[in-house]
């Protein structure tokens, strides 16, 4: 679809702002003088699996997936740009400034707002409505967690789950879920089947015996993912989108998609999840989620984004309305009213700076960039997921990244081995885990803030986190 002008506003470059909101939970975010550009992925690659895969943006401007906001000069009101029903379809913004004037176009349908006051009020008033239309979940409590992969990725085994979970006994943390993520399955796409190599007894064992210790059991699986390797890609080729890869090569191999408008692939996915909740797994996350929103030729001519959202609605309903759904690597905007949890930043990493710059990639600055970039939402849409505490020895600025978990007020979920946790690192996870209330952010940083701005303009010093 091409792009037509949405409106056209006078601004002052050096001082007005835009707030750049991207497609998925990896994507960038956050606030930029109107005479910068905001962040591109660093490679083709990239572009598919954490910025939107079928536009990219311009070399100049701005670009946001069904969010862009502008503030003209400071003080001055905010004007919002927003997809008009992000269950059918969630428009491209873009903005380029030129002469003083700041022109804004759009590849689908819009709404224009106009708002008083500071941007954060702004986008609070703009999350608070959309919230109430599209029927937000927002769980008065989820709880804290553990989670498998940053301690083990995919080494994890049974023998691993059972010894963190006597160590969670043993030193008396506060965790109430306890998730296997990915690296149990036999392949992507084939969730039902485990490594009996890592895993001897059944997955139903394992959530038994973590029911058994007062916690409730929780899973990976990247449900609209289909490796090209997999039995399900093998015996089933029918069910995937034409054309569409969510990855050309990931897990080692490519990623196909799975059409879950095609009946047979949709009572799969059903059955799936259906299955893995009477095993005992009551909280789920979900992830490499943009994949299911990806254009191709489908069983039923729909819109991708519709799509998208139905395959959630089968992944709900399957679970149960009292199952915990965590969504990640997910289009954010269509996803509102399904998931009671969201990641909204790249994942964390033991390495501050991100890959080649990018800040889309796993990696500590990214993480605080769009952890703040999106605190707004939390306690309006979902509850935030900032990703998982990491705070063992090895971590770089592991104590700025306690202070940024600990400022969110949102999902705690740990990610160490906890035996490799040391007396400081111990006593902030034990914080951590004390579970605040959920919240709506109170802040947000802006291009000037240097450890989570560098939205644009210089990055930070390295004396700073």
């Amino acid at each position: 679809m091409s792009f037509t002008e949405v409106l056209e506003l006078a601004v002052d470059p050096a001082r007005g702002t835009v707030y750049e909101h991207g497609w998925q939970s990896w994507s960038p975010a956050g606030i930029h003088r109107l005479g910068a550009t905001g962040p591109r992925p660093a490679t083709p690659r990239w572009q598919t699996m954490a910025f939107r895969p079928e536009t990219p943006a311009p070399d100049e401007g701005f670009q946001g997936e069904g969010l862009l906001a502008v503030q003209p000069e400071p003080d001055a009101p905010v004007t919002i740009v927003a997809a008009a029903d992000p269950t059918r379809a969630v428009a491209s913004i873009r903005l380029r400034v030129h002469a003083g004037r700041a022109s804004v176009t759009a590849d689908g349908p819009v709404t224009v707002t106009t708002h008083d006051g500071p941007l954060l009020d702004a986008l609070g008033s703009y999350g608070e409505a959309l919230a109430a239309t599209m029927g937000a979940r927002v769980p008065d409590r989820i709880g804290t967690g553990w989670c498998s992969w940053y301690g083990y990725y995919h080494d994890v085994t049974e023998q691993v789950m059972r010894h963190e979970l006597d160590r969670m006994d043993a030193l008396g943390l506060s965790i109430d879920t306890v998730q296997l993520d990915d690296g149990y399955q036999t392949g992507i796409g084939d969730w039902l089947t485990r490594r009996t190599d890592a895993f001897p007894a059944p997955l139903s064992e394992l959530a038994a015996r973590i029911a058994d210790t007062g916690r409730d059991a929780g899973i990976w699986t990247a449900p609209f993912c289909v490796g090209a390797d997999s039995e399900l890609a093998r015996a089933h080729p029918d069910w995937l989108v034409g054309g569409a890869e969510a990855a050309d090569e990931h897990w080692g191999q490519r990623i196909g998609v799975l059409d879950v408008t095609h009946p047979d692939a949709a009572a799969h996915l059903r059955t799936t999840f259906q299955t893995l909740r009477a095993w005992g797994f009551r909280y789920h996350k979900i992830d490499f989620l943009y994949a299911g929103a990806i254009p191709g030729r489908r069983h039923a001519d729909i819109a991708p984004v519709e799509a998208y959202r139905h395959g959630l609605e089968l992944v709900r309903e399957a679970i149960g309305d009292d199952a915990v759904l965590l969504g990640c690597g997910a289009p954010l905007l269509p996803s509102i009213g399904i998931v009671d949890a969201m990641r909204i930043s790249p994942d964390i990493d033991a390495t501050f700076a991100p890959p080649l710059g990018d800040v889309s990639q796993p990696s500590g600055r990214g993480a605080v960039m769009m952890g703040r970039a999106r605190a707004w939402q939390h306690g309006r849409w979902w509850i935030n997921d900032p990703d998982c505490l990491m705070l063992r020895p090895g971590v770089e600025r592991r104590d700025a990244w306690f202070e940024e978990l600990r400022s969110h007020g949102a999902l705690a979920v740990s990610g160490d081995p906890l035996d490799a946790l040391d007396e400081q690192g111990l006593a902030w996870t034990r914080e951590l885990l004390a579970e605040p209330a959920p919240r709506a952010a109170e802040w947000l940083a802006d291009a000037d803030d240097e450890l989570g701005g560098a939205f644009a303009g210089p990055a930070p010093r390295e004396d700073t986190p």
